[in-house]
């Protein structure tokens, strides 16, 4: 068996801590409820980095569609700030807080995705960034994160359902077990190029037997203008210097004219990385940064109740909104009863908190994954990293 949640599942309930179903059973036996609202908050953002970028709104969305609920979310791909509310569920107790948990878990692993994917992007600027980091976690979630990764701004994803999910043609190289199978790395890309050459663009691999610099040019004398560029996965234990192979290996194919043919890396790399290399490099692949990135740590508190501001120690009680100047990009948290339209700088202020389901009506379409990257990779570049 799969050790995996399916949606009916998820919606029946069953991926929740023990605590809320009994305190569901109590509030039922001592015939209590509440009205309440209650908000998704993150105090902090992993690396204390300034910005985050929201994601997980469609599932949030899937989940609450039906129950006798609204909300008020910032949209999915917003830039927000810690100790922003991100979210906000207003209804009866007892008609979604059985779901607190799989709403956490809808946001914190897909945002803490797009905001580590939205980084390296902004790092990489115009070169091509590309998800590997499917096969580093549960198959279950891997689109989930490659899906994260798109609308934080990468430009491809390497899985079959991950591109069902974007809408997009999944994308991807060739492996080593290719070029292990025909035994040579020529032999292999030429077959790659016979039979794929006119579907993708023919990139090479060219680290699995010998030198990168020698494989490079026997890989390019071969194929010609029929080689787009060439992938470097050289594994750190092998890797040395890696600025320094690449920059070899450039040398060597503009010295013999393939000054168009590509380099692009992967295996192991971050953010850091990427600063560094984009001298020589012209796409990335990410598999375990962004895999494995850190979740941002939502929780979910009550802020409100019966219509009375009310929470617990530790958290600022009331309903909010939260306002960004159009302008200055200056953010500010105020109570949900004041709406302020200038900023000190005369800027005007954007209510980031929209209806987006109002008791339990979807009340407008949400955008496509396409349309949340083209957003975010345009937002960010207003942000510093």
């Amino acid at each position: 068996m799969f050790h995996c949640a399916d949606p009916k599942e998820i919606k029946a309930g069953k991926v929740t801590d023990a605590y809320f179903p009994r305190t569901l059973e109590i509030l039922k036996s001592k015939k209590t409820d509440a009205r309440v609202k209650a908000e998704f908050v993150a105090k902090g953002l992993p690396q204390g980095w300034p910005w985050g970028i929201l994601a997980g709104v469609e599932e949030c969305v899937e989940l609450l569609a039906g129950l006798k609920v609204s909300v008020r979310s910032m949209k999915e791909g917003e830039v927000f700030k810690p100790y922003q509310p991100v979210m906000e569920i207003e209804g009866n107790y007892t008609a979604f807080g059985l779901y607190e948990t799989a709403l956490l878990g809808f946001l914190c692993q897909a945002t803490g995705v797009a905001t580590k994917a939205a980084r390296c992007k902004k790092a990489a600027g115009d070169r091509r960034v590309i998800s590997f980091g499917g096969r580093r976690v549960h198959p279950a979630v891997a689109p989930v994160i490659e899906r994260s990764a798109f609308i934080g701004g990468f430009d491809g994803v390497a899985l079959l359902k991950s591109g069902e999910l974007i809408c997009r043609d999944s994308v991807g190289t060739m492996p080593h077990a290719l070029i292990l199978i025909m035994g040579d790395t020529v032999d292999a890309t030429l077959a790659f190029n016979s039979v794929f050459g006119k579907k993708a663009r023919t990139i090479s691999l060219i680290d699995t037997f010998n030198d990168e610099k020698f494989e490079a040019l026997r890989v390019a004398e071969a194929l010609g203008e029929n080689l787009y560029a060439l992938r470097l996965d050289t594994p750190g234990s092998r890797r040395g210097d890696f600025f320094r192979i690449l920059e070899e290996v450039r040398w060597e194919l503009d010295m013999r004219g393939y000054k168009q043919v590509k380099l692009f890396v992967s295996g192991g790399l971050d953010e850091e990385d990427i600063t560094k290399l984009n001298p020589l490099v012209d796409g990335y692949g990410l598999g375990t940064s962004i895999s494995n990135a850190r979740v941002v740590d939502f929780s979910m508190d009550i802020v409100e109740i019966d219509g009375k501001p009310l929470a617990k120690r530790g958290k600022a009680s009331g309903s909010k909104r939260a306002m960004r100047c159009v302008r200055c990009l200056g953010d500010r948290v105020f109570p949900f009863a004041e709406k302020p339209k200038r900023c000190a700088c005369g800027g005007r202020y954007a209510d980031l908190l929209q209806h987006i389901i109002g008791k339990g009506k979807v009340l407008e379409k949400l955008p496509s994954p396409a349309k949340i990257r083209e957003s975010v990779v345009e937002a960010i570049k207003q942000y510093e990293l």
